[in-house]
């Protein structure tokens, strides 16, 4: 698959040189974004950002599993997991830029 990797030096940029704030306050603001997000998860609560899609936590419970090298059984531990599903629009879209039929916005 490969590919660049998006990063938040990335997202700064993208904010400097659309929005044309500095540099210091574009990364700023991605950063408060990214600690809204993160704080309100930790709280329990649902994130849905509009047209791109929704982030959650889901309890997952206390089971049992296999070390793959051994077979023997071991407890795997209750734990919360983050979970991501992609707003339809995304889906979308990210299908439309696999055929070549992207439409830039």
């Amino acid at each position: 698959m490969g590919g660049k990797t998006l990063t938040r030096a990335d997202l700064a940029e993208a904010v400097f040189k659309k929005v044309g704030l500095p540099r210091n306050e574009s990364a700023e603001i991605v950063e408060l974004v990214l600690r809204e997000i993160v704080s309100s998860l930790q709280r329990g609560e649902q994130v849905k950002l509009s047209s791109f899609g929704s982030f959650g936590i889901r309890e997952k419970g206390e089971r049992i599993g296999r070390n793959p090298k051994t077979g023997k059984e071991v407890p795997i531990t209750p734990r919360r997991v983050l979970v991501f599903r992609a707003s339809n629009i995304m889906k979308q879209r990210i299908n439309e830029s696999m055929s070549g039929n992207s439409s830039d916005e």
